[in-house]
């Protein structure tokens, strides 16, 4: 099964690195979980390093080690943008924190509840699981078929004498044995296995970055950089012309931050980390760490990404590959044996470290947004024992799901990961109207909600419409913007089009950025007008803003963070607009 990518050195690598693994997790597990708060938020007793890795391995998934390198390959520094604004994490720390840990919650449906009704609890917390389970764990699934596949060189294995696909191996194996820890450990052992992953992860994918650059540059890491740049072209620049049909840096640089924003700070699967840290200095510690972490994706994955591709105009160089495998091909091709194991181990672990805690994410949602509300005098143990079932249905359910997309066109599995884009900006509006305007009302937040989610669901059902000529348009598009084909040619090809899709085909032009643009300002003015025909909140709930701290909640925020706090704020700050300024 090695196929000549791995030897011995590659798998004594693994070996070691499983064993140290287990031992983490064993030693992890040594508390047992008595209530809730012990199972899903690791006994509210993390450290900073804890949540800071934590966020940060549990970020870096099969966005990153298929879909962000494979853009780097096809678009250059296009995506950079999503990892850029990851200098929102900032916000999640000095703004969040403090209301977050004022308020105790478990869920960020939660929140929702306080500051407006159990009615937008219910609608969060139902979106929520649903899209963890119908898109990023399936998305976490595929990528790791993508991942091993290529790495070991193999399309099937003979399982009792019968031959079966390499995917129901590697899908099966990948959700039991993340779902088995995390069943038995909850948010603990992800917190702990973090600290060793994360480094591990970036000095795997650095050992990637110099290889690629010293391959491109035959030992010259400067002339491989320039030889990058070159292969790119264009593509190079961050901020694209405006008439860009893809990138304009008008849908791009608004609708990252959106998006961003939505992640970063009001995203149960991120957010959880953060409520686990044991007083607001250690969480917001925790995400300033990740703000610097998170600096490095467009250099691990991203570029390396675009070396792919340099590689590929190489002459002589006999590397190829596609976009989605660009990563792992770079791994399975130029990396030499022993540190192929250990990249290997780190991508892996990235993929369980993802899949982990969007499993308990999920089951968080289930038990304590519907179990504990219907059952308010349940012990601690119980929750442990619901939380643990409910870990180990998600578990199935994220399986079972994966065969069901298997078995679907694979344009209908693209489009299902665009759901957090068009849910987001409803989601974005309630929380930002909710903590920073007293105003917003219950039931303003309530029909906004529900009216912005319905938009965004349209707009993912015109996708699937269109989805046998939307390759075809955006290929059109491409050609027309960079002057293959007349004006003329190009309405002429979208007319049948047009007359087959009719007025869908017209909602369905607008770009997807614009679109979630136009739903988050659409969504905003219909709460801000609602809110004032409808019932005022009620005077507690107005604890729950921004606005609401005592004197004394005050102080002890104050209190949490010194001087190195706001310069280690203003470094990541810094360093974001250097970047923009560098590859604008």
């Amino acid at each position: 099964m090695t196929g000549g990518v791995f030897n011995t050195a590659d798998w004594l690598v693994v070996g070691l690195f499983v064993l140290v693994m287990l031992a983490i997790v064993l030693y992890s597990m040594r508390v047992r979980a008595r209530s809730g708060q012990d199972y899903f938020l690791s006994g509210r007793d993390s450290n900073w390093l804890q949540i800071g890795t934590s966020i940060f391995s549990s970020n870096i998934g099969s966005e990153h080690l298929v879909g962000l390198a494979g853009a780097g390959f096809a678009t250059g520094m296009a995506m950079a943008h999503w990892e850029i604004q990851s200098w929102l994490i900032l916000v999640l720390g000095w703004v969040f924190v403090p209301l977050y840990d004022r308020m105790k919650v478990f869920t960020m449906p939660e929140f929702l509840e306080l500051r407006f009704s159990r009615g937008s609890r219910n609608v969060l917390s139902i979106l929520t699981i649903a899209s963890l389970v119908l898109t990023k764990i399936a998305v976490t699934i595929y990528a790791g078929d993508v991942v091993v596949r290529t790495l070991l060189g193999i399309e099937s294995v003979d399982i009792l004498g019968a031959r079966v696909d390499v995917f129901w191996v590697i899908a099966l194996g990948l959700a039991a044995t993340t779902g088995l820890y995390t069943v038995l450990g909850g948010l603990r052992v992800i917190m702990y296995t973090a600290v060793l992953q994360a480094p591990v992860l970036i000095l795997g994918s650095l050992s990637i970055l110099f290889c690629g650059l010293s391959e491109l540059g035959h030992g010259d890491l400067l002339a491989g950089w320039r030889a990058t740049v070159a292969a790119a072209g264009d593509n190079i620049h961050l901020i694209r012309p405006f008439n860009d049909p893809d990138w304009s840096w008008a849908a791009v640089l608004p609708g990252s931050a959106i998006i961003g924003f939505w992640y970063w700070c009001t995203d149960q699967y991120i957010v959880q980390r953060v409520l686990a840290g044991r007083n607001q200095r250690e969480s917001r510690r925790g995400s300033i760490l990740a703000a610097f972490l998170k600096l490095t994706p467009v250099f691990i994955f991203l570029v390396p990404g675009m070396i792919a591709f340099a590689l590929t105009r190489m002459p002589g160089a006999g590397f190829s590959t596609s976009g989605d495998a660009a990563y792992t091909s770079l791994v399975a091709q130029i990396l030499p044996h022993g540190l192929r194991g250990m990249v290997a181990c780190s991508m892996i672990v990235a993929l369980m470290a993802s899949l982990a805690s969007k499993f308990n994410a999920a089951a968080t949602l289930v038990t304590m947004d519907f179990f504990r509300e219907r059952h308010p005098d349940a012990s601690g143990k119980t929750e442990v024992v619901i939380g643990r079932i409910a870990t180990a249905v998600i578990v199935v359910m994220g399986v079972c799901w994966v065969l069901v997309i298997k078995s679907l066109h694979s344009d209908l599995y693209v489009y299902l990961q665009s759901v957090q884009g068009y849910l987001s900006p409803a989601i974005a509006v309630l929380f930002l109207l909710g903590v920073f305007w007293k105003r917003a009302t219950p039931a303003a937040a309530l029909w906004a909600f529900i009216i912005g989610v319905v938009g965004g669901f349209a707009r993912l059902a015109a996708d699937l419409v269109m989805r046998s000529d939307g390759a075809l348009v955006t290929s059109l598009k491409q050609q027309r913007f960079h002057g293959v084909i007349t004006r003329e040619q190009y309405a002429a090809a979208l007319a049948p089009i047009h007359a087959r899709h009719g007025w869908i085909f017209d909602f369905w032009s607008i770009h997807w950025l614009y679109y979630t643009q136009i739903l988050f300002l659409a969504t905003a003015v219909l709460m801000i007008l609602l809110s004032f025909v409808t019932r005022p909140c009620a005077p507690e709930a107005l604890r729950f803003t921004w606005y609401g701290a005592t004197a004394q909640e005050k102080a002890a925020t104050r209190a949490s963070w010194t001087t190195l706090d706001v310069a280690l704020s203003c470094v990541v700050l810094v360093a974001v607009g250097v970047f923009y300024l560098s590859f604008w």
